[in-house]
């Protein structure tokens, strides 16, 4: 008898996603979840020149983002042997809050792993869920190693925090709850990190529309300094990518899940990168017109449709991930936000070292109805003339416009001006 090669083994392919996934994961999460609002924005819909677009607001959520509904999902499939090992973490933002928030309303013991420089509001509203939190490693690669190496020493049962079928049904409660408020809406932009968010949504939002025959369409958003995604699609398979710093933290991921990837690749329609300029414009955009307070990630989306990046047409649902910004951090992109609309506007001007400009300078600066914040007077730069100076103004204006016009009215007074610039 001839020996036969044996056949090899394939890899099991995950189950595709049904709609009954996603509503039976909507009744376990709203055991502990908010219904959270879905807020109509005229100031959007105007600017973007859509019928609607609506607001869905996780920033509101209870822990302050969506990652409560994935982790609360995942908790609820373990075992009771699995349960009375705990469960573990690594993450230095919102995935740490909602396993701890979940572990604690479900009875689990719940370890959080995270690095050496967390947020401190961040740290103490996880440690305020009840999970013991563990300072280690400088870079998260750092920090969750040392959560598998804990993993292999306890049995403690990992929770990851975009990569797993429960997780993603978890998350894509989001869309139905959209859709249950708005079925009329169209697009949804979604921010993307590992890919767990706009995975669960878009299974999801595409499942009910294709039950309703109605049309769907999936953007997603990522960093441009943290766009694995976009590479990964260029690619056919998840690649790992160098990262660059972004304000988005919460969004900056080196490389997609495996069954994320998957997830994105066959049913969102699109996906685009932002600008730390860009989401910081949107977080003041927010901030002044719809009176939330959005984390730089949160903002992602509404960042996409004001930059152009996100084209819509259609009723439209942006997803406001989550609200966990440090004050520290949104002080700071506030100013970023509004010198990057130039409503905070630096005007560096060269001036005869004589005296009476710097009144002259600051009168025509009032006479068009800009304030000056700062001033910075320098006589004694290398590359400046003997017999000259450099001024330099900090002003608030109301726009690109109108700091044009406080530029130009002080270049026809004879100055010569750089707007955030040297000569």
């Amino acid at each position: 008898m001839t020996e036969q090669t044996p056949a090899p083994v394939l890899p099991v392919q995950a189950p595709a996603p049904t709609l009954a996934d996603f509503e039976r994961a909507l009744e376990v999460v709203h055991q502990v979840t908010q219904r959270t609002p879905l807020e109509s924005s005229r100031y959007l819909a105007e600017i973007l020149d859509v019928p609607k677009v609506y607001m869905k607001c996780e920033n509101l959520q209870r822990t302050g983002a969506y990652k409560l509904r994935g982790a609360y999902y995942r908790l609820t499939q373990l075992t009771p042997e699995e349960r009375a090992r705990g469960v573990v973490a690594a993450s230095a933002g919102n995935h740490a809050q909602g396993v701890a928030f979940a572990a604690r309303e479900l009875g689990i013991k719940a370890t959080i792993f995270t690095p050496l420089g967390v947020a401190l509001p961040k740290l103490q509203a996880t440690r305020g869920y009840g999970a013991e939190v563990v300072l280690e490693g400088a870079t998260f690669h750092e920090t969750n190693a040392a959560a598998q190496r804990f993993v292999a020493e306890t049995g403690a049962v990992f929770i990851p925090p975009f990569d797993h079928e429960a997780v993603i049904h978890g998350q894509g409660t989001v869309a139905l709850e959209i859709l249950d408020s708005a079925p009329e809406i169209e697009t949804i932009v979604v921010p993307i990190g590992g890919g767990g968010l706009v995975s669960g949504v878009a299974a999801a939002a595409k499942l009910r529309a294709e039950r309703d025959g109605t049309p769907m369409r999936i953007i997603g958003v990522q960093s441009e300094n943290a766009s694995p995604f976009v590479a990964s699609l260029d690619a056919g398979e998840p690649v790992t990518i160098l990262t660059k710093p972004t304000i988005a933290d919460g969004i900056a991921v080196a490389r997609p899940g495996d069954r994320t990837f998957e997830y994105v690749r066959d049913y969102v329609d699109e996906v685009v990168t932002v600008s730390d300029d860009d989401i910081a414009r949107a977080i003041v955009v927010l901030l002044e017109r719809a009176k939330m307070v959005v984390e730089p990630a949160g903002a992602a989306g509404v960042a996409a449709m004001l930059a152009g990046k996100a084209r819509v047409s259609g009723p439209t649902a942006v997803i406001l991930s989550g609200g966990n910004i440090d004050p520290l951090l949104l002080q700071r992109v506030i100013g970023h936000g509004l010198a990057a609309s130039a409503r905070y506007l630096k005007l560096r001007i060269l001036l005869p070292d004589v005296p009476g400009q710097l009144v002259r300078t600051a009168s025509i600066v009032a006479e068009h109805n800009a304030n000056v914040v700062e001033v910075i007077h320098t006589r004694h730069a290398t590359e400046l003339p003997i017999s000259e100076v450099e001024l330099e103004l900090h002003i608030e204006t109301r726009g690109h416009d109108h700091g044009e016009i406080v530029a130009q009215a002080l270049r026809d007074a004879g100055y010569i001006v750089r707007v955030g610039e040297r000569y």
